[in-house]
């Protein structure tokens, strides 16, 4: 995990390693949870996209398996991809619901709600580890966390701003990929004989 001090805020950015985004959706309470945390975390969606995600939204295309977010920041459309395990038990929760459910996948109706299922997890996982960067855990740093995931693989730049919704990449790099993953930190410091 790296947290980085906010620039104008008194909290920290967090990202996670991969081991850690395995770690947290492990924790969930529930399918439900599950899914709205790796629609942040693997598909890169804010919270308020997430609670907007309906199971019609995954779609094969030719360029693969996407999830269409259809009023993003600004109310604009996107395209994000979306892993196969996360776009089957999307597929798979839809199939077992009853047909009165509502449309919405993640069947809670506030960013505020959902933001209280991450801190209670992040709670958990902190007790658990003893690892306090837990309680910094923001739904946002799921966001950072994809796109420095998605940066530090090599993805290419405009692609990650094109999947995430970001106008330039200026704004991706100023506030996304403000440090590195820790699986690139990692990989770096293995050049060093001595670190």
């Amino acid at each position: 995990m790296n947290l980085q001090q906010h620039e104008n805020r008194d909290d920290m950015k967090v990202w996670l390693s991969q081991s850690e985004v395995e770690q947290l959706l492990e924790a969930a309470e529930n399918a439900q949870q599950r899914i709205a945390f790796a629609l942040g975390v693997r598909c890169g969606l804010r919270s308020h996209e997430v609670l907007d995600v309906a199971p019609e939204d995954v779609v094969d295309t030719d360029s693969g398996t996407v999830l269409r977010v259809w009023h993003g920041k600004g109310d604009k459309f996107r395209e994000t991809p979306v892993p196969r395990d996360l776009a089957t038990t999307i597929r798979t929760v839809d199939d077992v619901r009853p047909e009165s459910s509502s449309t919405s996948l993640v069947e809670i109706s506030s960013t505020r709600s959902l933001r209280r299922w991450l801190r209670s997890t992040a709670d958990e996982l902190a007790d658990e580890t003893e690892d306090v960067g837990w309680e910094h855990l923001a739904f946002h740093d799921l966001r950072r966390t994809w796109a420095t995931a998605l940066a530090s693989a090599d993805v290419d730049p405009l692609l990650v701003c094109e999947y995430g919704g970001w106008n330039d990449l200026e704004t991706f790099l100023d506030h996304y990929r403000g440090t590195f993953s820790p699986e690139a930190r990692k990989r770096e410091r293995q050049k060093v004989s001595w670190l």
